[in-house]
């Protein structure tokens, strides 16, 4: 498995259990980023952070190709999973590299062309022809491709590709889970909950947030999370200081007490996969107010579980905010949906595991993993 997911060892229970359950059913070893600072793990191969950090992450994808080469070498796998379409591009060149068999499979969360356009500096818009050309050929030149929902299916058959199987990654939502959802506040509260990056329009957001105050004087808006755009929300802050609150990092159980002290989770994403802090919501109870962006549509259906706006409109979402957080019924009555309808995704460690076996019998031949 590689990617540029960081990883800390020893792994955190959640994610203990999912490679517990993946080496139950396979063999497995994975390339990434990160550090084991209390121990190690035969099964990860991790590759310490570059400074300065601007350099990091050409200096990741720049050697990618011969870091998987050298592991194609020493592990000798029969499949390498590998997540976004340009880096399954440079696997493809790694396994040149390594004269190697292995099939290689994409493993695509979202949008391949938002890497370069909506994530990070301004700069890498630059890259944008590179970026899609590599997405390209990853996509068409790989022997298989997983995807978590019908976005991603329509993202990868717009890049030249053909998902081979189609299951949403696993998400450990016990502690979303663990009680009944808590009651809506009495005075309204919408929380956002993400990195503050363009691709989440937390610009938008704001702007949108400064419109809805006006109409809603005993209303707050929780956001939580850091990032490149950082002061566009302390200037949110300073202006709006009863009205705004900002946390910038929450463990789990901090974000569960957020969902149960909000009324709407808002997502205004220009782009997004399956975005994981919806299904959160939907599990204590919470309606979802998003951009109809990305793969917010296959969880949130309008008037049924939430609210779905057009992504960059900052009048049209704050209507929405308003809407919502003025009809306390109505925010229940949708949060409600969301908790019935957030149940096809709560697969468990062990389901995701099978997932993962049977996709990659598929690819490698039938009946030859053992």
């Amino acid at each position: 498995m590689v990617g540029r997911s960081r990883y800390s060892l020893p792994l955190s229970p959640s994610l203990g259990r999912k490679f517990d359950a993946l080496e139950a059913e396979l063999d497995v070893r994975v390339l990434g980023s990160g550090a084991a600072l209390n121990g190690s793990d035969p099964r990860f191969r991790l590759v310490r952070p570059v400074r300065p950090r601007a350099v990091d992450g050409a200096a990741f994808y720049a050697l990618l190709p011969f870091r998987v080469a050298r592991e194609l070498r020493r592990f000798g796998p029969d499949a390498v999973l590998v997540q976004g379409a340009q880096e399954t591009a440079l696997a493809l060149l790694g396994r040149s590299l390594a004269r190697s068999r292995a099939k290689v499979v994409a493993d695509v969360h979202g949008d391949p062309r938002a890497a370069t356009r909506l994530y990070g500096s301004s700069l890498r818009k630059a890259l944008s022809p590179l970026g899609d050309a590599l997405s390209r050929h990853g996509l068409r030149r790989a022997d298989g491709v997983r995807t978590l929902s019908s976005f991603t299916d329509a993202a990868v058959r717009a890049a030249g590709g053909e998902p081979t199987a189609t299951f949403a990654a696993f998400m450990d939502l016990e502690p979303f889970l663990a009680s009944p959802p808590a009651p809506s506040p009495v005075f309204p509260v919408a929380l956002f909950v993400g990195v503050l990056e363009r691709y989440k329009a937390v610009d938008v957001l704001a702007e949108a947030w400064r419109l809805a105050a006006l109409r809603l004087p005993d209303a707050r808006l929780h956001i939580v999370g850091r990032g490149p755009l950082g002061d566009v929300v302390a200037r949110l802050v300073a202006e709006l200081p009863e009205q705004v609150l900002w946390t910038e990092v929450l463990p789990t159980d901090g974000i569960v007490r957020a969902l149960d002290e909000s009324s709407v989770l808002v997502l205004p994403s220009r782009s997004e996969g399956l975005p994981r802090v919806a299904v959160e919501a939907f599990c204590r109870g919470r309606a979802v107010i998003g951009g109809r962006a990305g793969g917010i549509p296959d969880l949130v259906t309008d008037g049924e579980n939430g609210v779905l706006v057009e992504p960059g409109d900052a009048n049209v979402l704050a209507d929405a905010l308003v809407r919502v957080l003025s009809d306390r019924s109505l925010a229940e009555r949708l949060g409600a949906q969301g908790r019935i309808t957030v149940e096809p995704w709560l697969a468990t460690p062990e389901q995701y595991a099978r997932q993962i076996r049977d996709l990659v019998e598929q690819v490698v031949a039938p009946g030859t993993i053992v």
